[in-house]
């Protein structure tokens, strides 16, 4: 059994309005999950999958993979654009969470069993929790 890195994080709701809120967030990676695939858990109940190489990059210069697209926002910010059949949400973390969280999840890839480990998911959208605030059309539920 690998450990797991999790993360219990803030990460800023950037809206349409004039304000912004913070929200809490969960990262987490589990290399006997999906080798070099990172979760990012939101209050919603939904869980967002996708490879650890998307944050990785998005640390440096925009990218863009399927639904989601990451870029730098200055020195200190990360940008984290995730599209659905909901709509777009846009989620501003701090670098250094994120790049502390990345150092953890590295160490742990590493230090996995070379068994032949697959590629990175393409991104996916799950809800993890029956109780969510809005119908999820077309989430697939998670499995567990």
């Amino acid at each position: 059994m690998s450990p797991v890195v999790e993360v219990h994080a803030r990460a800023r709701l950037i809206t349409d309005g004039p304000l912004t809120r913070p929200v809490p967030v969960d990262l987490r990676y589990d290399p006997a999950d999906e080798r070099r695939t990172v979760h990012i858990g939101l209050p919603d109940g939904v869980d967002w999958a996708f490879g650890l190489d998307l944050l990785e990059r998005g640390l440096r210069t925009p990218i863009e993979r399927g639904a989601v697209r990451v870029w730098p926002c200055g020195r200190t910010q990360l940008i984290v654009e995730l599209h659905s059949t909901d709509g777009v949400e846009v989620f501003q973390f701090e670098i250094r969470t994120l790049m502390r969280f990345l150092a953890r999840a590295r160490a742990q890839a590493s230090a996995a069993p070379k068994d032949g480990g697959r590629e990175p998911q393409p991104p996916s959208r799950t809800t993890t929790s029956t109780t969510t605030t809005r119908p999820e059309r077309g989430a697939q539920p998670a499995r567990g």
